[in-house]
């Protein structure tokens, strides 16, 4: 068997390890979030702008209120635990096997995919992000959240994120030397050029955190955020692998088998959201991984789908803001479609459908560098 062969087998193998264990511990979790109550005790009633959300409220006043959050705690704990079990199971000590009287097998030093240039940064950024969601989803639920957002302030959720940012960018431009960005397609057509931005890298990636976090609105229907990520985090997976990083493509193919099991218990009807302690977490590893594979001018493609419901509030709160008027009858967009008659499962699958889209092109062209 090749390196590379091994590389593929445990990328997969490892990703229905992930399935297993999340979709074990699912109906636990699902129990557990039930008996602390931890559901919204009053639908969100207004807008960020402070109106009423009528729209909004009619359409899911029921279920904000009996349908568990807090689901994002399967996958990152997931994620963590199979990291967890097989760093150990690498770094058995040489005198546990020969105390059983037999040879070390040479592939299991292989199974430790947490390598420190390649997974450290993004386990940190998916622990660190689901913390501080989980922290926010609470707040919001025993708190009594009761306008968009809730539980810790704007202001404060806005500074969490960008110290999050504001580390990772640093450890990349002082620790690991990151001071170009590839820019695809321009100049040396297809294969695109690399940009010198030296310490403006910190900035940048302080920035492009912030955007991928105001993309998880997409949380907002039963499956809809789940398929999105899955699309998102396969597409770096390839990517990952077809640069030599195998390591980090474990690392996203393992957080893809951790969202099938959320998604079985996820589809409609909802056993449980994902709350912010999801959404958080999973958008900045992403950040980090677009940045560990120097794909940050396709993030915007491969996440198109965040990109879009980020794109609608802002839209909408600007239209409003010109025009007196809203230009969707509810935002994010995807209210939009369940206002205007759309079931929510066809809404659902659809953005699937253009969330798979965006990722392949996305793919396609970081490829051609």
């Amino acid at each position: 068997m090749t390196l590379f062969t091994f590389h593929i087998i445990r990328m997969l193998i490892f990703t229905a390890i992930a399935a297993v264990i999340a979709f074990l511990a699912a109906p636990r979790l699902i129990a557990l979030l039930h008996r602390i109550k931890f559901w919204k005790k009053n639908a969100r009633c207004k807008t960020i702008t402070g109106e009423e959300a009528s729209v909004f409220h009619s359409l899911h006043k029921e279920r904000e209120t009996s349908v568990p959050r807090g689901g994002g705690l399967l996958i990152w704990i997931s994620a963590l635990i199979v990291a967890i079990l097989f760093w150990g199971v690498a770094n058995v000590p040489d005198q546990f096997w020969a105390n059983l009287g037999i040879n070390a097998p040479w592939w299991f030093v292989l199974l430790d995919f947490l390598s420190r240039r390649e997974v450290w940064l993004p386990l940190f950024a998916l622990v660190a992000g689901s913390l501080i969601g989980l922290l926010d989803d609470a707040l919001t639920i025993y708190g009594g959240g009761k306008y968009v957002g809730g539980g810790i302030t704007f202001k404060r959720r806005l500074a969490a994120v960008a110290a999050i940012g504001l580390v990772g960018g640093w450890w990349f431009y002082e620790k690991l030397g990151y001071e170009t960005m590839h820019i695809p397609l321009l100049g040396n057509f297809p294969e695109g050029i690399d940009v010198f931005i030296g310490w403006y890298y910190i900035p940048l990636f302080i920035f492009v955190m912030l955007a991928s976090w105001a993309g998880g609105v997409i949380d907002g229907l039963d499956g809809l955020a789940g398929g999105a990520f899955v699309s998102i985090f396969a597409a770096f997976a390839l990517i990952a692998f077809s640069q030599g990083k195998a390591d980090l493509a474990t690392f996203c193919a393992i957080i893809c088998g951790a969202l099938f099991a959320f998604l079985w218990f996820n589809i409609p009807p909802a056993k449980f959201y994902m709350g912010e302690t999801g959404v958080l977490g999973l958008t900045s590893a992403m950040t980090v991984v677009a940045f560990l594979t120097d794909s940050v001018m396709v993030l915007p493609i491969i996440a198109g789908l965040l990109v879009i419901e980020a794109g609608s509030v802002i839209v909408q709160l600007v239209y409003k803001k010109i025009f007196k008027r809203k230009l969707w009858l509810s935002t994010p967009i995807h209210h939009h479609f369940e206002a205007i008659g759309w079931p929510a499962h066809r809404v659902t699958m659809r953005f699937w459908i253009l969330g798979i889209i965006f990722a392949a092109v996305g793919v396609a062209i970081r490829l051609m560098g």
